[in-house]
């Protein structure tokens, strides 16, 4: 395992801390690595750059209006 220190809100941490008290989590660290995981997993960089395809097709040849 790896150690991280990242800053975040006080919201951010106000929610995290909520999800942990409520149960939903272990601790704090499960949340952060669940969260984590999930974006990785539907972020992939295949994904991305569909995404930036589609986009840059849409500014070529897009209409608003169809």
């Amino acid at each position: 395992m790896s150690t991280l220190t990242i800053e975040i809100s006080p919201r951010l941490e106000e929610n995290i801390l909520q999800f942990v008290s409520s149960g939903w989590f272990k601790n704090i660290d499960g949340l952060v690595e669940e969260a984590l995981r999930r974006y990785l997993e539907s972020h992939t960089v295949d994904l991305m750059e569909q995404f930036i395809q589609e986009d840059i097709e849409w500014g070529l040849y897009g209409n608003d209006f169809q």
